[in-house]
């Protein structure tokens, strides 16, 4: 936590370089991003850099422990305790914002969901997953984006992306990323037997322009006519676009647009998006092993979480929660399961805590 701590104040402190120099205030879209990213860390710049002061208070108080002078001992002994005191409130508020990793306090991700095994019905349960989040980020004031969806005959969605931006939707939202798996008797389904289906969600934070440096380089672009469901433009103009990362082989394709100049820009998000996650990734993959310590990996082939229709069960298999409310959390309710998974991490956390 230190170490990630460390990190986030230095870019900080980078940031606040860049917004004082000319070159980065001339540029109004370089200038906008940089505030922004600026703006989501300075709390918790701000809170870190009171504690490193105060552990710098302690360590003088500590020496004065030893101090020839009387006064001194005596002044040390009664400002130590209240001043370690203070640090611990402090490092507790620090922990509240750094739960959920180094893109806790992102204020825009992407949610991606994928229908897996289970034909149709594993697409009527995408949807189902799709809706769930959409009406979650309705009860918490988040601002709700779709990218692109691809839908079939029967309703249901082969895939859905979604931009979210609000105060605290990765820190709450990455807790998704994963397998889930549906366990219901479908509506085709003429002997009434169980079916199992799963979905895959993946959630990634959406970086600032000024953190993916993507130059037109470093992809190449496909112009192609659309295809599918979009109304009668489709096949008509060449709007869709293809973007193909050479470093990296990530693929993004978009269509949902009738205009290229739009499609394109949605496309660069999700790639930007993509990119971070992918690099971020291979950084986590060197700590490994304090990641085990955290809920799940983040890993999109892992099975986090069964929903019963049935029984009206949810289980998040990660923490070993169970909950007979899966009617409410389809309604938005997903907070009751983000709750427990943040409460996790804390604990965790805090176990790790060693601020001598």
């Amino acid at each position: 936590m230190r170490d990630m701590l460390d990190e986030k104040l230095a870019r900080f402190e980078e940031l606040e370089r860049q917004m004082s120099d000319p070159a980065v205030q001339a540029d109004s879209g370089r200038i906008s991003a940089v505030a922004r990213e600026h703006g989501s860390l300075a709390r918790l710049a701000t809170k870190y850099r009171r504690f490193l002061a105060m552990n710098d208070e302690i360590r003088q108080l500590r020496e004065m422990l030893g101090s020839d002078d009387p006064e001194e001992r005596e002044m040390a002994e009664l400002e130590l305790p209240e001043m370690k005191e203070r640090r611990e409130e402090l490092w507790n508020e620090l922990l509240e914002l750094t739960i959920g990793g180094q893109d806790a306090n992102r204020t825009r991700c992407v949610l991606e969901i994928r229908a897996g095994t289970g034909g149709e019905e594993a697409a009527l349960f995408a949807r189902d997953l799709y809706e769930m989040y959409k009406k979650h980020a309705e009860t918490k004031g988040w601002k709700v984006e779709v990218f692109y969806s691809n839908p079939t005959e029967l309703g249901g969605l082969k895939e859905v992306s979604l931009a979210l931006e609000g105060e605290g939707v990765y820190r709450e939202l990455q807790y998704e990323s994963g397998g889930h798996r549906v366990q219901r008797v479908p509506e085709t389904e003429a002997k009434g037997r169980i079916h199992t289906s799963a979905a895959t969600v993946a959630v990634l934070p959406e970086p600032e322009d000024v953190e993916i440096d993507l130059k037109p380089d470093d992809y190449r672009k496909d112009i192609y006519h659309a295809s599918g469901p979009g109304g009668q433009h489709v096949n008509k103009t060449a709007s869709a676009v293809r973007l193909t990362h050479h470093e990296t082989g990530i693929m993004v394709a978009m269509q949902d647009e009738k205009s290229q100049h739009k499609n394109l820009a949605k496309a660069l998000r999700i790639l930007k998006s993509r990119l971070y996650d992918h690099f971020q990734s291979r950084e986590e993959a060197k700590r490994a092993q304090e990641r085990k310590t955290m809920v799940g990996s983040g890993d999109r082939s892992q099975r986090i979480r069964t929903y019963n229709f049935p029984e009206n069960r949810v289980t998040d298999h990660r923490i070993n929660l169970t909950l007979y409310k899966l009617d409410q959390i389809l309604a938005g309710n997903v907070q009751l399961l983000t709750d427990g998974l943040i409460d996790h991490d804390r604990d965790q956390l805090r176990g790790s805590m060693d601020l001598d």
